[in-house]
């Protein structure tokens, strides 16, 4: 992933920010599903140390978790994805950070949850995008991966009438899971689902993997 498309999609959600929280910030409301499993991946991450919300936009998924007395913090490659973050969950510590070269030591999470922030990773990249946060997982640790399933690349140059430039990749979960046991983890469970209708989300099945990372 060259510099200039990371800088093209940090510049994009800085201007879009806004629009993102409005439009958003509150649609676990009406994702049924999401929130069941984020249930469940709070009950295993509570109190077993901290879990990072990995491209974490406004926050909500992280605030989510929190509520649910798990131990959050947020990286997002945009500041101001987290500007927005951190004046709407006050407790949350939130950083400047890039997926494929984390600036955490090796172990020092619990748990990663990435809600659509790996579709920004290229095909040609997403390995080492695995790799990296399997570093930064603490043996035993879980990735929890939320994605739009496809195999096609899109670009799209606006977002709630705001121009954008950003690139997205869809992945089959068949394919993710591959990428995930080639990075070294274990694939503990595979979930798919239809979209939900066009007033609550984007018209893509999607996908959830819970990965671990060997003891």
């Amino acid at each position: 992933m060259t510099p200039e498309r990371l800088q093209q999609t940090a510049t994009s959600y800085n201007g879009v920010a806004a629009e993102y929280v409005a439009h958003l910030y509150l649609e676990l409301d009406n994702k049924p599903m999401d929130r069941a499993l984020l249930d469940r991946f709070a009950d295993r991450m509570r109190g077993q140390g901290i879990v990072c919300d990995m491209g974490c936009g406004p926050g909500h998924v992280g605030r989510y978790l929190a509520d649910r007395g798990v131990d959050v913090i947020g990286v997002d490659l945009s500041p101001g994805m987290l500007a927005q973050a951190a004046a709407l969950n006050p407790g949350i510590a939130f950083h400047q950070g890039n997926m494929l070269a984390l600036d955490w030591p090796d172990g020092a999470w619990a748990g990663i949850v990435a809600f659509y922030s790996i579709i920004h990773i290229p095909r040609e990249d997403v390995a080492q995008a695995l790799t990296e946060m399997r570093r930064v997982l603490r043996p035993g640790g879980l990735l929890f991966l939320a994605f739009h399933m496809g195999d096609e690349d899109l670009h799209e140059t606006e977002a709630w009438d705001v121009p954008v430039d950003l690139e997205y990749t869809m992945y089959g979960a068949a394919e993710m899971a591959d990428y995930l046991r080639e990075a070294g983890f274990d694939v503990e469970e595979v979930t798919e689902r239809d979209p939900y209708a066009p007033e609550v989300e984007y018209q893509s099945r999607r996908a959830y993997i819970l990965a671990s990372k060997p003891q």
